[in-house]
């Protein structure tokens, strides 16, 4: 009778989410579901979640973070409040947390497979092609800065998240500069961190401005420029050098 008790109060749960829900189990633990990974839960489990932060993902892209509430997620996730409240015991905001880690992986997942390959002009022309269709695509709605503002963008998990994402797109486009140099295309003086650091903070700058505006030409601009400036010093483009960061 205590557990049907249980389980009714959970369903019961405001959309805020605010209670905290038992501690997951032990790593190396069995569970009924089969023994449990590093972070407490299943390998079922673990897809239960995904699903949940992909869908919801979904929901919010479609109604915006100030439109969406918790039984529209439910709904499209076809899950109940109980389980929201397995797998974010911490509530609302660790939901859109996870969907924040989500939008970021998609950053980087959608300029792929051209920003894992930037060893010629040829594949820089492909990203930068790519990264600007995805940006109009998206047009002036950006998730991942509609979620940060929800949950606190000075909140260490929303600051991590952006951190991490930086770094690994910094890390990408630095090695692709180093292919670069290696194959003879770009100066050999050239600071590879330096350079990536200065194109990726072009590329923030364009999508704001993009963002505000409705153009993408500041951005199309900052990536065109950035990609030359990257050329052998005074080698035009009939011999490989000057960039490969073509007009639109």
């Amino acid at each position: 009778m205590r557990v049907q008790e249980e389980q009714e109060a959970r369903e019961q749960m405001p959309d805020t989410l605010t209670a905290k829900g038992r501690a997951p189990a032990r790593n190396g633990a069995t569970t009924k579901n089969g023994p449990a990974t590093k972070d407490g839960l299943t390998a079922k489990g673990r897809a239960t979640r995904a699903r949940i932060v992909e869908g919801a993902a979904e929901v919010l892209r479609e109604r915006g973070v100030g439109f969406t509430t918790l039984d529209d997620i439910r709904d499209r996730t076809a899950t109940s409040k109980s389980q929201l409240f397995h797998y974010f015991p911490d509530g609302k905001d660790e939901l859109l947390l996870a969907v924040a880690q989500f939008e970021a992986d998609r950053v980087l997942e959608d300029q792929q497979p051209h920003l894992g390959r930037l060893d010629s002009w040829e594949s820089w022309q492909l990203w930068r092609d790519t990264l600007v269709e995805r940006y109009e695509r998206q047009g002036d709605h950006c998730p991942l800065g509609s979620l940060f503002l929800q949950v606190g963008r000075s909140r260490p998990g929303a600051r991590a998240i952006v951190t991490e994402l930086l770094r690994q797109w910094q890390e990408q486009l630095a090695r692709g500069i180093r292919a670069l140099r290696s194959n003879g295309l770009a100066s050999p003086t050239l600071d590879p961190d330096r350079a990536a650091a200065a194109l990726l903070a072009g590329i923030q700058g364009g999508v704001t401005m993009m963002m505000s505006t409705g153009d993408s030409t500041h951005l199309r601009a900052a990536l065109d420029v950035g990609i030359e400036n990257l050329g052998m010093p005074g080698r035009g483009d009939a011999d490989g050098g000057g960039g490969g960061g073509g007009r639109a």
